[in-house]
């Protein structure tokens, strides 16, 4: 009879990343020190449920194919509300998925250990054990793409809330009666510091100052409605004094969502991600200024540091493959 493995054996062994974004399935065989050995990828077919669950086995598959040795497991990230378990997505804005039961699902289809859960729960837990808030005690993950979203690690733990969907927080309420939100409330942070929000602000400058924003309108056609947080990103980086005003506004209600969490959970290190975090300085440099200036206590007390995410656009799916490692582990101590 074989000896069932260790948990130390475990440990050693690679396992499969999948992060489904609104456009791709990317996949990935993580090693144990978080380094990425292969990859595939595959379109999202967003609006059928099956046939984005092919896609995911179909990556799967590939990957496994062209790995000769053992695999411990798959973990799956996706955007959306999973509830406390992970078994079932509550809510995804840019899947099919509606209280779907994905582990079940998944786990007939790929007859493998699996973690599934939110993507950012995964990218904050890949920046936590491999990159830039490695050895903190409590971190959060600031994820900034079209939204925000996030993640919580304190003392080495994943916190994914009571019922699942801790770390949103885009939908913190900033502005009252502000702009109106997906979620369906109104003044939500992301509507003011996300690349939707760049987008947005920018287009009603142009709308009712055309010639301040002439430089935008220029790379559009002279069409407003065109102009999106990465037209004003790629002015900035050009030197338009209209598109860094409006980065640094960004950057602003970044450093005071930050402030209001400081207070709230105090952690030491605070990481962003996502698609806007590779304006780096341009978006932290007035976030850090805000913060230093909003921070409750400020004077009598440290701030968290922060910074930008080190592992880009892999985190997702390396936090998910070390999630479905970690999960093994526990189930064989």
């Amino acid at each position: 009879m074989t000896a069932a493995p260790s948990p130390t054996d475990v440990a050693q062994l690679p396992a499969i990343g999948i992060d489904i974004g609104g456009t791709k399935v990317a996949g990935g065989v993580v090693a144990p020190d978080g380094s990425v050995t292969d990859t595939a990828r595959r379109a999202t077919p967003g609006r059928s449920v099956t046939a984005t669950e092919d896609a995911i086995a179909a990556v799967v598959d590939e990957l496994a194919e062209r790995h000769p040795g053992p695999l411990v497991g798959v973990g799956v990230g996706a955007a959306g509300w999973f509830d406390r378990t992970g078994d079932t997505v509550l809510f995804s804005p840019h899947l099919a998925w509606r209280n779907q039961s994905l582990r079940k699902d998944l786990a007939d289809r790929l007859q493998r250990p699996l973690w599934v859960g939110n993507d950012a729960d995964a990218a904050a837990w890949a920046e936590y054990r491999f990159g830039a808030a490695r050895g903190s005690s409590l971190m959060l993950m600031i994820t900034l793409g079209t939204g925000i979203g996030g993640g919580i690690v304190i003392d080495g733990r994943l916190q994914r809330g009571a019922h699942g969907v801790a770390g949103e927080w885009g939908h913190m309420r900033v502005v009252p009666d502000g702009r109106l939100c997906a979620c369906g409330n109104r003044g939500c942070w992301e509507q003011y510091a996300s690349g939707n929000a760049l987008g947005h602000t920018a287009r009603e400058v142009a709308q009712s100052s055309p010639a301040a924003a002439a430089d935008l309108l220029d790379r559009v056609g002279g069409d407003a409605a065109r102009i999106t947080g990465e037209v004003v990103a790629q002015a900035a980086s050009d030197g338009d004094p209209l598109a860094v005003e409006l980065l640094c506004e960004v950057g602003t209600w970044l450093g005071q969502g930050i402030a209001d969490m400081a207070a709230i959970l105090d952690p030491d290190v605070v990481v962003i991600g996502g698609g806007v975090s590779v304006l780096g300085e341009t978006i932290l440099a007035p976030a850090r200024d805000r913060l230093e200036r909003a921070l409750p206590g400020r004077g009598f007390r440290p701030g968290p540091r922060v910074v930008v995410a080190e592992l880009g656009a892999q985190a997702g799916l390396v936090g998910s493959a070390d999630l479905a490692r970690l999960a093994v582990c526990e189930q064989t101590a």
